[in-house]
């Protein structure tokens, strides 16, 4: 079949005539090269030995500006951490846990990940104050929480919330879930007896567990808790 107005013209023809409009608009779109070089605004004229050496100096005084910088940001963070510690032990302070709370709650709120939280209180600590003094009544703080940090993920976290009672934030764990692992820290702080000098005690806990809801902030979260180990213990003593 023959198609009217075809042209004649060689396919080879065709594609040289298209590569050399296609150089020529190149070469023409390409800018011509520069025949002063730039830096920070000035041309290779501005560029004298005395204007070098300024430069020099200027780049030197950013890179100790920037190093200085990241000093300053490590010891802010540092800082941050130490603002966030326990003064006594290895945990968060209750500021600095309640802040985490509220962040795990947020979470469970947007991905629907169960999370709870374990309050423990440390049974008959006055005595230890009274008898033995102050010192071993920090040994004993400090065994606690060195035992509740030891024994969680790194995912979860432990505070203290003042005095002798501490608190685990427990996610990816339900009521249930929650309830069997504080039963398993308790036994992780009873274990062993506190060794302080020349004399030894035994540790023991009360706790109380509360699923995190939406329905409550942080410091009712925190109160439900507390309200449970109130509870627990309560029981405890009824029937011993």
């Amino acid at each position: 079949m023959k198609i009217s107005g075809a042209r004649s013209e060689t396919f080879s023809a065709i594609r040289k005539r298209a590569l050399a409009k296609a150089g020529a608009y190149a070469t023409a779109a390409a800018p011509a090269p520069a025949d002063k070089t730039a830096f920070l605004g000035l041309t290779e004229t501005d560029l004298t030995p005395a204007v070098q050496n300024a430069v020099k100096t200027l780049l030197t005084e950013i890179d100790d500006l920037r190093g200085e910088v990241g000093r300053l940001k490590a010891k802010l963070a540092e800082a941050e951490e130490l603002a966030d510690r326990d003064p006594l032990t290895p945990v968060l302070n209750r500021r600095a846990f309640v802040r985490e709370l509220g962040r795990i709650r947020t979470f469970s709120q947007r991905y629907g990940s169960p999370a709870s939280l374990v309050y423990f209180d440390l049974d008959g600590f006055k005595s230890v104050n009274d008898r033995y003094g102050h010192a071993a009544g920090d040994a004993a703080l400090q065994a606690v929480a060195q035992r509740l940090a030891g024994n969680v993920r790194d995912s979860d976290i432990v505070g203290r919330m003042g005095g002798d009672e501490f608190a685990v934030i427990l996610v990816q764990a339900d009521k249930a879930t929650a309830e069997a692992k504080a039963q398993s820290l308790a036994q992780a702080i009873e274990g062993a007896p506190i060794q302080f000098g020349d004399w030894s005690a035994p540790l023991h806990v009360s706790y109380g567990v509360r699923e995190i809801s939406l329905d409550m902030d942080s410091e009712a979260l925190v109160a439900e808790a507390d309200a449970a180990m109130f509870v627990r213990k309560r029981d405890v003593r009824n029937t011993g």
